[in-house]
């Protein structure tokens, strides 16, 4: 039996239908007001299908295993990792509740019943992490409190906002919703009753509570994360061992060969909740003190022979599969802006800061449709943030797969706006 279950083929399938599995069944969606029959369930779920998947690859391939051999195995496999999972769940409750890690700054802006057992949830569960920090009711001054909401939420760091329908109308619902998606916070909201939105919006319980969930994104499914962070480590890798490791020296050599300086130039840019890291290129301009507040336009003179040649095929960009590597950044995402850029669109350009919510890619949904480079008017910016946002609510590894065929198409054809 031993010998059966150290057999790579064996850990092979079964880590890729785990992987399967664990998308349809949820079994990594455990959040923090999750309750342990729901945990449970979804182990339950999880290994009754790999044990189907056990059964049928070792019954199959190993003819001496009996029956009982492989429900032993099961049966240790499903106590250790559930065992495990109840702990991280526990221990984290434990941390939150002893102390104080793992929080949640949230509001609540409104008043009614389900604001009154909201607050009274909060209060009562401080094992959950969530932070109440104040109370907006909009019994007094309705137009005054908002306005107070806001500050208030910006100077004090607040990471969610709770606002009850019954209280507001549609205007400042859309105005409280602007506001978030401006500043990367997270709004939900208490509804009358479980049918006041459409259906296609996400609603949650807090207890016997109802919350909406305003947008839904799959990458804030943990087993969508996994996917795509192993999906980006073993992409970078192949680049990084098949194709900068020999290109690199080559790159350097005539970077070198044709202006002084640094053979890669860094630059900060602002990734996933808006922090900032340096991200990489090879050095393809001359050393010059506005680089990181001018964009490359068309025919810059800064631009050296070399850099017009590799920023033509996109070989600059290459160094960022390193920031991939790192975690910084994605191979698919929203492309990251210079910061000020970043600072200036975000006061201008309505939703911006949502594309914040994912990590930025070294391509992406809306270079593929014709919007990369320089930012010549306002329509470009906006379609930009538009493919970006579209983007991030409908992830799919697929999606990510046809917009790297794209880029290298465009690599290749040449992109008009490669300058």
């Amino acid at each position: 039996m031993r010998s059966a279950m150290s057999n790579i083929g064996y850990h092979s399938i079964v880590s890729i239908f785990w992987l399967i599995i664990s998308y349809y069944s949820g079994y990594y969606e455990v959040y923090r007001y999750s309750k342990g029959f729901q945990i449970l369930g979804k182990l339950l779920k999880q290994f009754f299908f790999i044990s189907l998947i056990t059964f049928a690859y070792v019954g199959f391939k190993y003819k001496y295993v009996t029956a009982d051999e492989i429900g032993f195995y099961i049966f240790c496999s499903f106590i250790s990792v559930g065992f495990l999972k109840f702990s991280i769940f526990f221990l984290l409750k434990k941390y939150r509740l002893l102390y104080g890690g793992n929080y949640r700054n949230v509001i609540i802006v409104g008043n009614g019943k389900n604001v009154d057992e909201l607050i009274e949830f909060f209060s009562n569960n401080p094992d959950y992490g969530y932070n109440l920090n104040h109370v907006f009711d909009l019994k007094k001054n309705k137009k005054t409190e908002l306005g107070e909401c806001k500050n208030y939420v910006i100077e004090h760091k607040i990471d969610e906002i709770y606002a009850s329908i019954s209280t507001l109308t549609n205007r400042e619902i859309n105005n409280l919703i602007h506001f978030s998606d401006n500043n990367l916070k997270t709004i939900k909201f208490l509804p009358d009753s479980k049918n006041t939105f459409l259906r296609n919006l996400a609603v949650e319980y807090y207890d016997y509570i109802p919350i909406i969930s305003l947008r839904t994104i799959p990458l804030d499914k943990e087993v969508n994360k996994r996917l795509k962070r192993v999906f980006d480590l073993v992409f970078s890798l192949l680049i990084i061992i098949c194709l900068l490791s020999w290109l690199t020296p080559i790159i350097a050599l005539l970077i070198l060969i044709e202006s002084k300086g640094p053979i890669f130039f860094k630059q900060k840019r602002n990734g996933l909740n808006y922090e900032e890291f340096y991200c990489y290129k090879f050095r393809s301009m001359h050393l010059n003190p506005i680089a990181d507040l001018e964009q490359v336009q068309k025919n810059d003179p800064r631009i050296t022979r070399v850099g017009k040649f590799i920023r033509k095929t996109s070989i600059d960009e290459l160094p960022q599969f390193f920031n991939v590597l790192l975690g910084d950044m994605s191979v698919v995402g929203p492309r990251p802006h210079m910061v000020s850029h970043t600072e200036m669109y975000a006061k201008t350009v309505d939703k911006f800061m949502v594309r914040h919510f994912i990590k930025p890619g070294i391509t992406g949904l809306a270079q593929t449709n014709g919007f990369r480079g320089e930012v010549e008017t306002e329509k470009d910016i906006i379609n930009r943030v538009k493919y970006d946002i579209f983007y991030l609510e409908n992830w799919s590894i697929l999606l990510d797969i046809k917009i790297i065929f794209a880029t290298v198409i465009n690599a290749i054809k040449g992109d008009k706006k490669a300058y």
